[in-house]
Protein backbone atom coordinates (compact mmCIF):
# COMPACT_ATOMS: atom_id res chain seq x y z
CA UNK A 1 0.00 0.00 0.00
CA UNK A 2 1.53 3.05 -0.80
CA UNK A 3 1.50 6.89 0.79
CA UNK A 4 2.92 8.66 3.40
CA UNK A 5 3.13 7.11 6.82
CA UNK A 6 1.12 8.00 9.83
CA UNK A 7 2.33 11.21 11.93
CA UNK A 8 4.63 9.89 14.35
CA UNK A 9 3.75 7.90 17.28
CA UNK A 10 0.27 7.40 15.27
CA UNK A 11 -1.26 3.51 14.50
CA UNK A 12 -3.30 5.57 11.64
CA UNK A 13 -3.38 7.30 8.67
CA UNK A 14 -6.41 9.05 7.59
CA UNK A 15 -6.59 11.15 4.59
CA UNK A 16 -9.71 12.16 2.57
CA UNK A 17 -9.70 13.25 -1.14
CA UNK A 18 -12.74 13.61 -3.80
CA UNK A 19 -15.40 12.27 -1.89
CA UNK A 20 -12.89 9.14 -0.60
CA UNK A 21 -11.88 8.57 2.85
CA UNK A 22 -8.67 6.21 2.79
CA UNK A 23 -7.67 4.91 6.18
CA UNK A 24 -4.51 2.76 6.70
CA UNK A 25 -3.85 0.54 9.59
CA UNK A 26 0.29 1.62 9.97
CA UNK A 27 2.05 -0.52 12.01
CA UNK A 28 4.09 -2.66 9.09
CA UNK A 29 6.40 -3.26 11.39
CA UNK A 30 3.85 -5.79 13.52
CA UNK A 31 1.82 -6.77 10.31
CA UNK A 32 -0.72 -4.23 11.33
CA UNK A 33 -1.79 -5.55 14.90
CA UNK A 34 -4.25 -3.66 16.72
CA UNK A 35 -3.41 -2.30 19.87
CA UNK A 36 -5.59 -0.17 22.33
CA UNK A 37 -4.51 3.04 20.89
CA UNK A 38 -4.84 1.58 17.23
CA UNK A 39 -8.54 1.65 18.42
CA UNK A 40 -9.26 4.78 19.75
CA UNK A 41 -7.72 6.42 16.84
CA UNK A 42 -10.55 4.20 14.52
CA UNK A 43 -12.77 5.16 16.95
CA UNK A 44 -12.19 9.32 15.78
CA UNK A 45 -11.65 8.35 12.85
CA UNK A 46 -15.03 6.33 11.91
CA UNK A 47 -17.07 9.30 14.11
CA UNK A 48 -15.67 11.86 11.58
CA UNK A 49 -16.52 9.66 8.65
CA UNK A 50 -20.12 9.30 9.74
CA UNK A 51 -20.35 13.23 10.68
CA UNK A 52 -18.52 14.19 7.30
CA UNK A 53 -21.26 14.61 4.38
CA UNK A 54 -18.40 14.73 2.05
CA UNK A 55 -17.36 11.48 2.42
CA UNK A 56 -19.09 9.18 0.27
CA UNK A 57 -16.84 5.95 0.30
CA UNK A 58 -14.22 4.55 2.37
CA UNK A 59 -11.44 2.90 1.64
CA UNK A 60 -9.92 0.51 4.21
CA UNK A 61 -6.25 -0.96 4.27
CA UNK A 62 -3.28 -1.95 6.01
CA UNK A 63 0.23 -0.64 5.38
CA UNK A 64 3.25 -3.10 3.86
CA UNK A 65 2.46 -5.71 1.27
CA UNK A 66 2.40 -8.31 3.77
CA UNK A 67 -0.61 -8.21 6.05
CA UNK A 68 -3.79 -6.23 6.13
CA UNK A 69 -4.19 -6.73 10.11
CA UNK A 70 -3.12 -9.88 12.29
CA UNK A 71 -5.86 -8.90 14.82
CA UNK A 72 -5.04 -8.24 18.51
CA UNK A 73 -1.93 -7.07 19.67
CA UNK A 74 -1.33 -10.24 21.22
CA UNK A 75 2.15 -9.11 23.00
CA UNK A 76 0.29 -6.15 24.88
CA UNK A 77 -2.62 -8.88 25.49
CA UNK A 78 -0.47 -10.52 27.62
CA UNK A 79 1.48 -7.74 29.48
CA UNK A 80 -2.53 -6.32 30.35
CA UNK A 81 -3.03 -9.96 31.55
CA UNK A 82 -0.39 -9.91 34.08
CA UNK A 83 -1.51 -6.70 35.09
CA UNK A 84 -5.13 -8.24 36.20
CA UNK A 85 -7.05 -6.79 33.07
CA UNK A 86 -9.98 -9.06 32.73
CA UNK A 87 -10.14 -11.55 29.91
CA UNK A 88 -11.30 -10.45 26.45
CA UNK A 89 -14.95 -11.76 25.49
CA UNK A 90 -17.93 -10.86 22.61
CA UNK A 91 -17.84 -7.08 21.79
CA UNK A 92 -15.70 -4.33 22.65
CA UNK A 93 -17.96 -2.12 25.51
CA UNK A 94 -16.52 -0.54 27.86
CA UNK A 95 -12.74 -1.33 26.38
CA UNK A 96 -11.14 1.52 24.23
CA UNK A 97 -12.25 2.57 20.80
CA UNK A 98 -16.14 1.52 21.22
CA UNK A 99 -18.08 1.03 19.43
CA UNK A 100 -15.65 -0.40 17.06
CA UNK A 101 -16.20 -1.12 13.35
CA UNK A 102 -17.17 -4.15 13.84
CA UNK A 103 -19.60 -3.20 16.39
CA UNK A 104 -20.95 0.30 14.46
CA UNK A 105 -24.33 -1.46 13.18
CA UNK A 106 -25.39 1.94 12.45
CA UNK A 107 -22.24 3.22 10.15
CA UNK A 108 -24.00 4.59 6.84
CA UNK A 109 -20.78 5.06 4.50
CA UNK A 110 -19.92 2.22 2.43
CA UNK A 111 -16.47 0.70 3.31
CA UNK A 112 -13.94 -1.67 0.94
CA UNK A 113 -11.39 -3.65 2.46
CA UNK A 114 -8.56 -3.36 0.75
CA UNK A 115 -7.05 -6.64 1.82
CA UNK A 116 -2.89 -7.78 0.98
CA UNK A 117 -1.22 -10.50 2.35
CA UNK A 118 -2.64 -11.97 6.16
CA UNK A 119 -6.20 -10.98 7.40
CA UNK A 120 -6.33 -12.97 10.79
CA UNK A 121 -8.05 -13.04 14.10
CA UNK A 122 -9.36 -9.35 14.61
CA UNK A 123 -7.77 -8.66 10.82
CA UNK A 124 -10.75 -10.85 9.25
CA UNK A 125 -12.85 -9.59 11.56
CA UNK A 126 -12.66 -6.42 10.82
CA UNK A 127 -12.60 -7.12 7.02
CA UNK A 128 -16.04 -9.01 7.62
CA UNK A 129 -17.70 -6.31 9.14
CA UNK A 130 -16.96 -4.30 5.70
CA UNK A 131 -19.49 -3.90 3.08
CA UNK A 132 -16.86 -5.20 0.13
CA UNK A 133 -13.87 -6.80 0.18
CA UNK A 134 -11.02 -6.31 -2.93
CA UNK A 135 -8.16 -9.10 -2.18
CA UNK A 136 -4.99 -9.68 -3.88
CA UNK A 137 -4.39 -13.12 -4.98
CA UNK A 138 -1.87 -13.79 -1.71
CA UNK A 139 -4.23 -13.11 0.97
CA UNK A 140 -4.92 -15.42 3.37
CA UNK A 141 -7.78 -15.35 5.91
CA UNK A 142 -8.29 -17.48 9.58
CA UNK A 143 -9.50 -16.83 13.12
CA UNK A 144 -7.19 -18.69 14.77
CA UNK A 145 -8.59 -17.72 18.26
CA UNK A 146 -9.23 -21.37 19.39
CA UNK A 147 -5.72 -22.16 19.41
CA UNK A 148 -4.64 -19.03 21.36
CA UNK A 149 -7.10 -20.09 23.79
CA UNK A 150 -9.59 -17.59 23.04
CA UNK A 151 -12.48 -16.25 21.10
CA UNK A 152 -13.45 -14.70 18.21
CA UNK A 153 -14.80 -12.03 20.12
CA UNK A 154 -14.94 -9.09 17.41
CA UNK A 155 -17.66 -10.71 15.09
CA UNK A 156 -16.07 -13.66 13.42
CA UNK A 157 -18.54 -16.28 15.38
CA UNK A 158 -21.30 -14.45 14.51
CA UNK A 159 -20.66 -12.86 10.70
CA UNK A 160 -18.64 -16.18 9.37
CA UNK A 161 -21.57 -18.16 9.43
CA UNK A 162 -23.71 -15.59 7.77
CA UNK A 163 -21.54 -14.85 5.09
CA UNK A 164 -20.08 -18.07 3.83
CA UNK A 165 -21.73 -22.00 4.79
CA UNK A 166 -22.51 -22.91 8.06
CA UNK A 167 -20.55 -25.99 7.69
CA UNK A 168 -17.38 -24.48 6.05
CA UNK A 169 -17.73 -21.73 8.51
CA UNK A 170 -17.55 -24.14 11.49
CA UNK A 171 -14.72 -26.12 9.92
CA UNK A 172 -12.51 -22.67 10.02
CA UNK A 173 -13.73 -21.51 13.26
CA UNK A 174 -13.20 -24.96 15.63
CA UNK A 175 -9.38 -25.77 13.94
CA UNK A 176 -8.04 -22.00 13.03
CA UNK A 177 -7.56 -23.30 9.44
CA UNK A 178 -6.35 -20.49 6.98
CA UNK A 179 -8.59 -19.26 3.93
CA UNK A 180 -6.63 -18.61 0.94
CA UNK A 181 -8.45 -15.86 -1.41
CA UNK A 182 -9.32 -18.18 -3.82
CA UNK A 183 -11.41 -20.43 -1.58
CA UNK A 184 -12.95 -17.20 -0.02
CA UNK A 185 -14.12 -16.14 -3.62
CA UNK A 186 -15.65 -19.41 -4.09
CA UNK A 187 -17.50 -18.67 -1.08
CA UNK A 188 -18.86 -15.19 -2.38
CA UNK A 189 -16.83 -14.07 0.90
CA UNK A 190 -14.64 -11.54 -1.47
CA UNK A 191 -15.83 -9.28 -3.95
CA UNK A 192 -12.77 -9.79 -6.50
CA UNK A 193 -9.23 -11.32 -6.04
CA UNK A 194 -6.57 -10.06 -8.66
CA UNK A 195 -2.68 -10.26 -8.40
CA UNK A 196 -1.41 -8.02 -6.29
CA UNK A 197 0.58 -5.62 -8.30
CA UNK A 198 -3.27 -4.88 -9.78
CA UNK A 199 -4.89 -4.51 -6.23
CA UNK A 200 -4.50 -0.60 -6.56
CA UNK A 201 -6.27 -0.49 -9.86
CA UNK A 202 -9.05 -2.89 -8.84
CA UNK A 203 -9.74 -0.88 -6.06
CA UNK A 204 -9.96 2.41 -7.47
CA UNK A 205 -12.72 0.95 -9.97
CA UNK A 206 -14.78 -0.62 -7.37
CA UNK A 207 -14.38 3.27 -6.09
CA UNK A 208 -15.39 4.91 -9.22
CA UNK A 209 -18.45 2.69 -9.16
CA UNK A 210 -18.82 3.69 -5.53
CA UNK A 211 -19.07 7.04 -6.54
CA UNK A 212 -20.62 7.01 -9.74
CA UNK A 213 -24.10 6.54 -7.16
CA UNK A 214 -26.27 9.14 -5.45
CA UNK A 215 -24.31 9.16 -1.67
CA UNK A 216 -28.38 8.99 0.26
CA UNK A 217 -28.94 6.00 -2.19
CA UNK A 218 -25.79 4.09 -1.53
CA UNK A 219 -26.59 4.68 2.16
CA UNK A 220 -30.52 3.92 2.23
CA UNK A 221 -29.42 0.65 0.72
CA UNK A 222 -26.88 -0.21 3.13
CA UNK A 223 -29.43 0.56 5.81
CA UNK A 224 -32.13 -1.49 4.46
CA UNK A 225 -29.95 -4.52 3.53
CA UNK A 226 -28.33 -4.37 7.04
CA UNK A 227 -31.70 -4.06 9.01
CA UNK A 228 -33.85 -6.66 6.53
CA UNK A 229 -31.56 -9.41 7.15
CA UNK A 230 -33.27 -10.82 10.40
CA UNK A 231 -36.78 -9.82 9.17
CA UNK A 232 -39.48 -11.93 7.42
CA UNK A 233 -39.77 -10.77 4.14
CA UNK A 234 -42.95 -8.87 4.48
CA UNK A 235 -41.76 -6.97 7.66
CA UNK A 236 -38.88 -6.11 5.62
CA UNK A 237 -41.26 -3.99 2.86
CA UNK A 238 -42.29 -2.16 6.02
CA UNK A 239 -40.28 -1.33 7.97
CA UNK A 240 -39.39 2.13 8.59
CA UNK A 241 -35.35 3.01 7.31
CA UNK A 242 -34.27 6.27 8.29
CA UNK A 243 -31.81 7.01 5.09
CA UNK A 244 -34.56 5.61 2.79
CA UNK A 245 -36.70 8.74 4.19
CA UNK A 246 -34.21 11.07 3.24
CA UNK A 247 -33.19 9.76 0.19
CA UNK A 248 -36.71 9.95 -1.10
CA UNK A 249 -37.23 13.59 0.10
CA UNK A 250 -33.93 14.67 -1.07
CA UNK A 251 -32.97 16.57 -4.42
CA UNK A 252 -31.14 13.68 -5.52
CA UNK A 253 -33.85 12.27 -5.90
CA UNK A 254 -35.31 14.16 -8.36
CA UNK A 255 -32.02 14.61 -10.34
CA UNK A 256 -31.19 10.87 -11.50
CA UNK A 257 -34.44 10.67 -13.40
CA UNK A 258 -33.85 13.71 -14.91
CA UNK A 259 -30.32 13.55 -15.56
CA UNK A 260 -31.34 10.63 -17.67
CA UNK A 261 -34.12 11.77 -19.30
CA UNK A 262 -31.90 14.79 -20.55
CA UNK A 263 -28.77 12.26 -21.36
CA UNK A 264 -26.70 13.73 -18.72
CA UNK A 265 -24.46 12.89 -16.41
CA UNK A 266 -26.56 13.07 -12.75
CA UNK A 267 -25.07 15.92 -10.48
CA UNK A 268 -25.23 14.07 -6.92
CA UNK A 269 -25.82 16.55 -4.13
CA UNK A 270 -26.03 14.11 -1.46
CA UNK A 271 -29.42 16.05 -0.20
Amino acid sequence: MTGHPAPAGRRVRYEKKDHVAHVTLDRPDVLNAMDLRMHEELAQVWDDVEADDAVRVVVLAGAGDRAFSVGQDLKERARLGEQGAPATTFGSRGLPGWPRLTERFTLSKPVLARVQGYALGGGFELALACDLIVASSDAVFGLPEARLGLVPGAGGAFRLPRQIPLKAAMGHLLTGRRMSAARALEYGLVNEVVPAERLDGCVAGWVEDLLACAPLSLRAVKEAVARSLDLPLPDAFTADYVWERRRRSSADAAEGPRAFAEKRPPRWRGN
